[in-house]
């Protein structure tokens, strides 16, 4: 990002995640807990707090000129996708770029909770409803009628672990990638890059958006 000011100068690249909510923003809480990724980025997460509020805290982060990249980690829900729609449209506007949204959404279709469950088997969701979503949620992890209260995130949050995030990971080579198609996501493009001692593609993102 330009304009980036002399102390951000370092050898850790500065990546802002902008967390939909109180689930994203615990379950990527955790992965970090479990340094599971290059220690080269200095991540600060931001909770949304709904998808409502992604697009203005987006822009904040981005206009202060503090990270050398800023993404968000949201759902898509089902079709039409109006709200996730909407989101990818305003961050467009920031960039003034059709599909600047494309570079820096990291999205799970229908929701986050499909990512957290490939840590424990290869299943996909078709929903984002945490009722009808309650079954698998309390099959694979204990966790009953689920509905992400503070002490059933935690809960959800011990259960993830080193060995199960390479689980996840072979899992989600399964899912498309393409955010129309029911039970996707692009995690594990993200995933690779935040692994990687690399941070070329930070860079090549930033050209992208004309912001380097």
């Amino acid at each position: 990002m330009t304009n980036r000011p002399s102390f951000l100068k370092n050898n850790k690249k500065k990546i802002c995640l902008i967390c939909e909510g109180y689930e994203e923003f615990d379950y990527i809480s955790k992965l970090l807990e479990l340094k599971v990724w290059s220690d080269v980025y200095d991540f600060s997460l931001v909770n949304a707090e709904s998808n409502g509020n992604i697009s203005a805290r987006y822009q904040d982060k981005y206009q202060s000129n503090n990270f050398d990249i800023v993404l968000a980690f949201c759902d898509t829900d089902r079709k039409p996708h109006d709200d996730f729609n909407q989101i990818r449209k305003k961050i467009n506007g920031i960039f003034g770029i059709d599909n600047a949204s494309d570079e820096v959404i990291i999205f799970v279709n229908p929701c986050s909770m499909q990512v957290e469950l490939l840590h424990f088997e290869n299943i996909k969701l078709r929903t984002q409803n945490k009722n009808k979503n309650a079954p698998e949620i309390e099959r694979l992890t204990g966790i009953q009628n689920y509905k992400a209260k503070e002490e059933q995130r935690k809960v959800m949050c011990n259960l993830i672990t080193k060995e199960n995030y390479e689980q996840m990971k072979k899992n989600l080579l399964s899912l498309a990638t393409d955010y129309k198609i029911e039970s996707s996501t692009n995690f594990g493009i993200f995933l690779k890059r935040f692994e990687d001692s690399k941070t070329n593609w930070i860079d090549e993102i930033n050209k992208k958006l004309g912001d380097y």
